[in-house]
């Protein structure tokens, strides 16, 4: 029991610091982000509104006792992480390894988070 909360803790951890890091970077390097999701074909309004929502999963993922929130959070994670390797992949800039770390932190943090409950 105690290697799964480590596994589960670790995970959710790696992928807390990713999540922080994008949202510091809409919040903080706005017009970077504006040039990556113009090039991704992305409209540039969104990016306030997903540094939202990342802080508000994250809120989700470690306070909420309620399953369905905290499985919303993961889905919402899940679409966001896959969209984002698929975006950068299909452009080709070199820039979706994030994403594909970020969507197995996910995972991980998913299947131990169902083992310790």
């Amino acid at each position: 029991m105690k290697i799964n909360k480590i596994l589960f803790y670790a995970s959710t951890g790696l992928l807390t610091l990713l999540i922080l890091f994008s949202v510091s970077m809409y919040l903080f390097n706005n017009e970077e982000i504006s040039k990556a999701f113009s090039s991704l074909g992305f409209p540039t309004y969104i990016i306030y509104p997903l540094a939202f929502a990342k802080i508000s999963g994250l809120i989700a993922l470690w306070f909420f006792q309620k399953k369905t929130i905290v499985e919303w959070a993961y889905a919402g994670f899940f679409f966001n992480f896959v969209l984002a390797f698929f975006a950068h992949y299909m452009i080709g800039d070199g820039e979706q390894m994030g994403a594909l770390l970020a969507l197995v932190f996910l995972i991980i943090s998913y299947v131990y988070t169902q083992k310790i409950k």
